[in-house]
């Protein structure tokens, strides 16, 4: 017997989709620092998802977490989907990591201004460039919604 949703422990990766997202709503100016802070040391320790569940109710999607499958579709007894299609289909809706590899570029730079300016400045200075990077792909992200909607078709 399965455990329910929200009791299923998660791993780094589920904890760190959630960290992004956080990231991305502070960006966004949904939470404050204190917030963002508060939250990132809750998910560090979370164990199951309803752990991570909790730190993300109260903000809209994307949340990090994996949205609930809905089947738009529904299948009757003479139409059957073929499993391969179906995947394909979800590849395309959703993307697994960065398309730019910015973490470990900041892990690198980190190293590199640690053992050259000392551990304080080149944590400092990689803080500085995650937040420049994650305010820079929430205003593309927001000029390209923008885009999107203008050059949509009419009704």
């Amino acid at each position: 017997m399965m455990a329910p949703p929200d009791e299923i422990r998660i791993g780094d990766a589920e904890r760190d989709a959630v960290m992004v997202a956080l990231h991305d709503h502070f960006a966004a100016g949904r939470l404050d620092r204190t917030e963002l802070d508060e939250r990132l040391e809750s998910v560090l320790t979370a164990k199951t998802r309803g752990d991570l569940r909790a730190h993300v109710r109260d903000l809209p999607s994307p949340t990090g977490l994996p949205e609930p499958a809905v089947d738009r579709h529904p299948q009757t007894a003479h139409h059957h989907r073929h499993p391969a299609h179906h995947h394909r289909h979800l590849a395309h809706r959703h993307r697994h990591g960065p398309i730019f590899p910015v973490f470990p570029l900041l892990f690198a730079a980190f190293l590199v201004l640690a053992f050259t300016a000392g551990p304080g400045t080149g944590l400092l200075v990689v803080l500085q460039i995650a937040l420049a990077v994650w305010v820079l792909r929430a205003v593309l992200l927001a000029f390209g919604i923008r885009r999107a909607r203008r050059h949509a078709p009419g009704p």
